[in-house]
């Protein structure tokens, strides 16, 4: 792999991960409203590079509430400017049912595994 970094930012994890032509995100805690605007800050940031592929872990993530949600579309609006693709990674059930009951997982792009994102 390209690079890796990583960081705890008020209980969010951030694991950054290059290679080639995607960047990974891996959040891990609750993504609400106190902790969305650093994930936010993040996303964007890495946009900033406009990899072709942006794969946001999900799995580590134990809350996520309405202003993660509209983080991770903010970030989706952001790739699709350029042309590139955001793909979410392992949402536990709860997670997933949010973006279901808003009818987001057909907006999204959502797989089982890191191993289906790199591939897709």
């Amino acid at each position: 792999m390209g690079g890796q970094a990583a960081s705890v930012i008020r209980g969010v994890k951030t694991c950054r991960t290059t290679a080639g032509e995607f960047v990974t995100i891996s959040l891990g805690g609750d993504v609400d409203l106190h902790h969305s605007p650093m994930v936010r800050n993040e996303l964007i940031r890495l946009s900033g590079d406009k990899p072709a592929r942006m794969i946001v872990d999900l799995s580590a993530v134990d809350y996520m509430d309405s202003s993660g949600v509209a983080t991770l579309v903010q970030a989706l609006q952001q790739v699709k400017r350029y042309n590139g693709r955001l793909v979410l990674v392992a949402p536990n059930d709860r997670v997933l049912s949010i973006f279901q009951i808003a009818r987001l997982d057909s907006i999204f792009q959502i797989v089982a595994t890191h191993a289906e994102a790199v591939a897709q």
